[in-house]
């Protein structure tokens, strides 16, 4: 493989992992406002609270919130996924000098 085909592949390895991560903070504050214990009050923006709808902390217990929920979490071991794919890619193919 060209060095050249590699960036390239890796640029749209990031595209994808990126796009796929937006994905999940956009569900995260989604379940936010959903969740009267995540509400933000304060009138100010703040980071997505995502440890939070991870662990399930705060969170509402309806149906339709906890199945956002496990969506991001799957989103989440989506990209965790594309890193070790790209981690043993690369160890894979390592050129030795």
């Amino acid at each position: 493989m060209t060095g050249e085909t590699f960036y390239l592949l890796c640029g749209v390895w990031a595209l994808v992992m990126l796009a796929i991560f937006i994905q999940a903070i956009r569900l995260s504050y989604r379940i936010e406002a959903r969740s009267p214990g995540l509400t933000n009050r304060s009138g100010f923006p703040r980071k997505a609270m995502m440890f939070h709808t991870v662990t399930n902390t705060n969170v509402a217990l309806d149906q339709e919130t906890q199945g956002m929920r496990r969506r991001m979490i799957g989103l989440l071991l989506i990209v965790l996924a594309g890193f070790a794919l790209l981690w043993a890619g690369v160890s894979l193919f390592r050129v030795a000098p």
